[in-house]
Parts: structure tokens; sequence; C-alpha cells
């Protein structure tokens, strides 16, 4: 009997008890943690006063050896794929600019038009700087079939969760070498949790980058959201920067820096720490990275787009730049897809057929619709959207397709779904809700970098994993939109 349907082994309530009390006392103790929500009648704290263990899977996840590797592997080819978009103009342009994307899409435009304005100045970033994350399901269409690996979308901007996830593979070691899991599987062994060090790797990323800037003393600016749940993820990283390379972060809003921000003669970029009251001296920026910025919903209103324009206008490295985001644009994976495309970017050496191999079928919206309707069990649609909650799944295809406008079709993208195997189980513990067993499905996030300019050789890494599972009657998936739990691998033959 394959592992995938009979998993995870039978196990008895009091030792289910015994292996949650232990894993959210672990996660309470090392920070794998939200900040509680909030409500315009009970807004936060100044200052946090208390948080909530993040959602975690009880078990980790079996996850072929050899598909694991290949996935690893394959994140240095995307690596350099999306790094090479990035930098052609032409190509993006052609998608995003007019007559593309930006015709009916207001954020793209957005986006765009401001990056086309700062080209026209003759302020292209000097460097780009990605934190990438490439995310896959396992896919098995039928049960007669081998298991594969194919990708669901790779994530150019906020690839978040890297520091937590190191954080729960940890936490699933510390169940095997404490408890065995009762010995209840034979495959509960440590030797088949690979390592995970997301943290330095995303880290090493960001400090490559402020060398790169040549400025020892300045500072790296995190941009974020006001009211940020997922904090802890965020501070792990600015705790390894300051630690492990002496590197000091600042951490303000789009709203703040609309106030705080300016540009040198030279163009550098300065802030102004805020609270004004503690007097505290400016500070130069080497890299601006974006954990906010991937969401119409962070643009409160015109001036937030404007300061993010600001801020690219500058020398600072970006993590991502405007271009590097459009890169990640769900319409340039679909033209990726087309015959000859991806072969502009990647030669066979470089990876081109793994990476052609690990896609499954996508077509435009504004050439395919009639198809997409008439398949629609076995297609979703997807805007130009991150986050999660943003797509069209099986039988709402039809009447969404026909209520939408036909000038829009070309912003959407027709996706053959993913099959994972069937009958794989979790036990999903979220705060306030105990423990769930539920039919599961999971997705494997593999993190990278890449630090490159015009003219410049790609810099890049692989750098750690992550795994969410999530119940499988829920399509979308997310942990901070509130379908997945954080999870972790644990390699099967």
């Amino acid at each position: 009997m394959s592992v995938f349907t009979s998993w995870p082994p039978d196990v008895t309530t009091e030792q289910l008890d015994q292996l949650t009390l232990l894993a959210t006392t672990y996660a309470l103790s090392h920070s794998i943690l939200y900040l509680p929500p909030v409500s315009p009648e009970k807004p936060p704290p100044p200052a946090p006063e208390s948080a909530i263990f993040a959602p975690i899977s009880l078990i980790p996840t079996p996850i072929p050896r050899h598909l694991f590797a290949n996935a690893l592997t394959l994140q240095r080819a995307y690596n350099t794929l999306y790094a090479r978009v990035a930098l052609d103009t032409s190509f993006l342009d052609q998608i995003m600019g007019p007559g593309g994307v930006s015709d009916v899409d207001d954020f793209i435009s957005a986006l765009w038009t401001g990056w086309k304005k700062l080209r026209d100045k003759g302020f292209p970033p000097p460097l780009h700087l990605g934190l990438f994350r490439s995310d896959y399901l396992l896919h098995q269409p039928t049960p007669d079939e081998p298991i594969s690996l194919k990708q669901v979308e790779f994530n150019t901007i906020s690839s978040s969760f890297g520091a937590l996830s190191q954080r729960v593979a940890g936490m699933h070691r510390y169940l095997i070498e404490s408890t065995g899991y009762f010995g209840i599987s034979p495959l509960l062994s440590s030797s088949n949790l690979p390592s995970n060090d997301t943290i330095e790797g995303l880290v090493n990323g960001l400090a490559e980058a402020h060398r790169a800037y040549g400025v020892p003393d300045a500072y790296i600016l995190f941009v974020v959201q006001p009211n940020e749940r997922n904090v802890f993820d965020q501070r792990m990283l600015e705790y390894q920067l300051f630690e492990s390379h002496g590197i000091r972060v600042i951490r303000q809003t789009f709203a703040e820096l609309d106030t705080t921000a300016s540009l040198s003669a030279s163009r550098a970029l300065v802030i102004t720490r805020i609270p004004p009251g503690l007097k505290l001296a400016p500070v130069e920026i080497s890299v601006v990275y974006y954990r906010a910025g991937y969401s119409p919903a962070d643009y409160a209103s015109s001036t937030d787009y404007a300061t993010r324009v600001y801020l690219e206008g500058s020398r600072a490295v970006q993590c991502p730049s405007i271009a590097l985001q459009l890169a990640g644009a769900k319409k340039v994976q679909e033209v990726l897809m087309r015959p000859g495309v991806l072969e502009r970017f990647l030669t066979p050496s470089e990876g081109a057929q793994a990476v052609r191999d690990s896609w499954v079928n996508m077509w435009s919206l504004d050439t395919g619709a009639e198809e997409a309707v008439r398949r629609a069990d076995e297609l979703v649609l997807k805007p130009q959207r991150e986050g999660g909650g943003n797509n069209i799944y099986r039988e709402r295809i039809p009447l969404f397709v026909g209520l939408l406008p036909l000038h829009e079709r070309v912003a959407w993208v027709a996706m053959e779904l993913i099959r994972p195997p069937r009958g794989v189980g979790a036990y999903l513990v979220r705060q306030g809700e105990g423990r769930v067993r539920a039919r599961a499905v999971s997705e494997l996030g593999v993190f990278g970098w890449a630090l490159f300019g015009e003219g410049r050789e790609v810099r890049e890494e692989q750098v750690g994993w992550l795994v969410r599972t999530k119940a499988d009657d829920v399509d979308e998936g997310g942990v901070a939109a509130g379908f997945s739990v954080l999870d972790s691998v644990l390699l099967v033959d």
C-alpha cells in the first residue's frame, strides 16, 4: 500500500494529546507565532502585548525523495530565468504595457506606468535583488500513474514564511527525537527529515545586496503593512541580519515613508527615523525589502504608488524592483510556456527542459475562453494577484467568464488543475480551534535569491524550503489568508 493512501499512521487519542501539547509549547517557545487579530473595535496596542501560535501540522508530510531533490535543483534554473526576464524590458513591456495587461488592470497599470517614467528619466535600478519562492504540488492524475512535481506559481515579492517554516521543521525534528512519534511508523525517523536553513539563506541574499551597495553603515529598509500580524517571520530575518552581519534594519509602511523618505543629490535613499521626538539621525538605505506592495490593498491611495516609484528611483537595491515584481505575474508565467519563449532565457544546459517539465498547461483567457468554459471542472482561473483568495475554480468558471467583459480577459489565465495523490491525511492545529484530522493537500515551496543588474552576472542560490498543508476540500491556499497550516517534509522512497 502506498504511503500516500495510508498517511498519517494510526495514533491513539492519548498520543495525539501529548504530541499536540509538545508541538504547541514548542511553537510558543520558538517564535512560530502571529500577533492576534485586530478589528476597528479593538485596534492594536502601541506595542504587542500577546501572541498566538501560527497554524501547524502535527505530523510532517511525505514527499518522494527524488522529487524533493528535483525541486531544490530546479530553483537554480528558476532564479536565473526570472532574473533574465526582469532585465528584458521589451518583453515585459509587450506583456504588461499598452495593448497588454495594463490596459485592463489598474494595479498592473500603476506599477508599469511608474516603472516606465523612471526609465524615461534614465533611472533604472542599478541592482535588483530577488528573494524568491517557487511553489509546487505533487501531481498524480490517476492512482496508476507515477507521482510527479508540478509548479503552482513563482513568487518574486514578499515570499513569506521562510523563517517560521524553518522553525516548524525544527519542531517536527524535536517531536521525532523526543517521542519517536511513539513508534507509529518507521518512516518517522530523523534521517528522513531534510535540513532547512532558510533564515540564514535569505539573510545571506540580503547581506550580499547590502555589501554590493557599498556603504557598511547603511540600513536595510523593510517596507511593511500596517498592523502586520506575521511580524515574527520578518523579525527573525532582521535579528539574523544584525547578529551574523552587523546590518541594522528599519521598518516603515508606505504611509510613513511618504513623510520620512528623501533622495540626496546622488539619489541615495535617506530615511528620517520615527517618531521624530526621539531625535535620531537620518539613515541611508542600502536595500529596500518589500514585505508589502504585492496587492492593491497595500496601496491605500495614489500617494502610496507614488512612494513606491520614489523608492525605486533611488540607488538602493530594490527587493524586488518593479520589473522583477511584474516578471512574477501569472501572465508572464503563461507566456513563458508558449513554444520557444522559455528558450529565449534559458539554454538546455541551464535546465530549460526540466523547467518545462515542471509546468501544467496554461493559456490566456482572451484566446481560450470557450475552452475554459468547456473544461471548467479541470481548471483554475488566475488574475495578476498574490496573497490567496483571488482565483476562480471549477463550477464558478462558466458564470464568471460569461460576466467578464471581453477586453478584461487578457488579464486572466486558465491553468489546468494539478491533481495531488488522494487519501493523504493530516492533523491540523490552530489557535482557538484545537486539533482537526482532515484529508489534506500539501504544497512545497523552495526559496532562492538572485542578485543581478544590467551587464552583470546573475549571482544566485537555492536557500531553503517550506510546506503548507490544507484540507483537500479547500481550493485556495495561503497561511496568512487562513487556508493552510505550516508543515515540513518527510522524505520517502
